[in-house]
């Protein structure tokens, strides 16, 4: 398995695989920002949008790959105010289904806490569907549960659930991106 950061051109050549691991994702009912059934061409939409924003620095997207089929795939949102220039967002943490299990998400998580130290990032945060597989991930890796919103988002289904935020204390270098 190996894990590459992308840069804009490379992101755009990787729409179709990070549609395809979306929309598995979606399908298998992780609650991240979808409902499903997901259309494969609003995933590349959404993964084409994307690509100004790692151009600008602004948004940094990593892949896990395997034979060179996209399994798994982690992103940094850098805000763009100065008084939060020392913070990322972790965002859409994806494993394919058929990859689950393996280490892949704890590998990609510390790629981007890695990446986020690099950058002079010192504190990350995040939010997840609580009572969701993925809450066990986090709490192991040693994020900070900080709080619960209830009905803040609609799962796969349609369903409001409730969302659990989370942050890390990471590094402590000034910024660099």
């Amino acid at each position: 398995m190996i894990v590459n950061r992308l840069d804009a051109a490379q992101l755009t050549d990787c729409v179709e695989q990070l549609a395809g691991l979306m929309v598995d994702t979606v399908d298998g009912g992780a609650s991240i920002g979808f409902l499903g059934p997901l259309d494969h061409a609003v995933a590349i939409a959404w993964w084409k949008e994307r690509a100004a924003g790692v151009a600008a620095g602004q948004f940094a997207v990593w892949v896990a790959q395997d034979g060179g089929r996209t399994l798994g795939t982690v992103s940094l949102a850098f805000p763009d105010k100065p008084n939060s220039s020392h913070r990322a967002e972790l965002v859409k943490l994806m494993v394919h289904r058929e990859a689950r299990g393996r280490g892949l998400g704890r590998s990609l998580l510390s790629t981007a806490e890695e990446a986020a130290v690099d950058a002079g990032i010192t504190l990350l945060h995040l939010d997840t569907e609580t009572d969701s597989p993925a809450e066990h991930l986090y709490t192991s890796a040693g994020w900070t549960r900080a709080g619960v919103i209830p009905d803040y988002a609609a799962d796969p289904y349609g369903v409001l659930r409730p969302t659990t935020l989370y942050f890390k204390h990471v590094g402590t270098s000034a910024p660099t991106r």
